[in-house]
């Protein structure tokens, strides 16, 4: 579980806004991609997907990478 110390403030509109320390904030997008990776990981097993080694998905995003220049 994340530790988050949120403060809590009104905007100029009137809207409520949460204010987080820059690290807590980076630790919270790092979990929600966590999570969404996942997600994804167990949608495409439920389809029927086949998992493909990590090592073999990092040559295959640099090869791409190496297109794109």
């Amino acid at each position: 579980m994340i530790n988050l110390h949120p403060q809590y403030t009104t905007d100029a509109r009137g809207d409520q806004v949460v204010v987080l320390k820059r690290d807590e904030f980076e630790l919270l997008l790092e979990e929600l991609e966590i999570r969404d990776d996942i997600r994804a990981a167990q949608e495409a097993e439920a389809e029927g997907g086949t998992p493909i080694p990590l090592e073999q998905m990092l040559a295959e995003m640099d090869e791409t990478a190496g297109h794109r220049r």
